[in-house]
């Protein structure tokens, strides 16, 4: 049995013990908080913070009572995963952001060609002979700057869209295919902890008792 000296030597220890001082030594403090759980298999380090996945860890676990290391492995397994559904969220906008980019540069590489409408008068300028005039010229240079020059979010975000499912890498399709494998798994551990659930209902009347025997 631990006497009161020791306890009042582990205590008057424990107050020289500051924690590291050097950055490398602070480092290697925020690696070790990291190993909790499955933080260290979650988290990507470069880009994204520990502290708020162990916050988010903390929320699910919550939502569960587990009873025993099997279950509580579960939940912190469905944690992770729910953690890199977000992720995948976080990627696909990511995505159309780019795709973004990449048409707001092409519009501005737009402007620095000839005029168009000094292409279309040259290109269909003996239209003006034919009928319509340069009214009927000006139409058209409306319908093909119509598409480089729309600032409807729906129009953007289908453009984007468009893009996107063309690539020849298939980015969309195999960030859809990523998310629906971790859904499937999200889903499997669910259905495991509710049927682990389902085989203590006297662990359910205990609760039920504490909770409302008193009452």
């Amino acid at each position: 049995m631990t006497s009161v000296k020791q306890i009042e030597a582990n205590r008057r220890n424990s107050l020289k013990s500051t924690g590291p001082k050097t950055e490398a030594g602070k480092h290697v403090s925020r690696c070790n908080a990291v190993r909790h759980g499955l933080t260290a298999e979650t988290v990507i380090g470069a880009l994204e913070d520990a502290e708020d996945y162990k916050a988010f860890e903390a929320a699910i676990t919550a939502d569960y009572d587990a009873q025993s290391a099997v279950e509580r492995e579960l939940v912190l397994r469905l944690a992770s995963l729910l953690w890199r559904l977000r992720r995948a969220t976080t990627m696909e906008t990511g995505l159309f952001e780019i795709q973004a980019e990449h048409l707001h540069e092409y519009r501005q590489a737009r402007q620095l060609l000839p005029n168009s409408r000094d292409v279309i008068h040259a290109r269909f300028g003996r239209t003006e002979s034919g009928g319509g005039g340069p009214h009927a010229l000006n139409k058209i240079h409306a319908v093909v700057t119509s598409g480089l020059n729309s600032d409807r979010p729906a129009v953007e975000l289908a453009r984007c869209f468009l893009r996107l499912a063309n690539l020849p890498n298939f980015a969309l399709d195999r960030l859809s295919r990523y998310e629906a494998t971790l859904w499937r798994q999200a889903g499997q551990i669910l259905f495991a902890l509710d049927a682990l659930d389902r085989r203590k209902p006297q662990e359910r009347r205990r609760r039920f008792s504490l909770l409302f025997g008193g009452r």
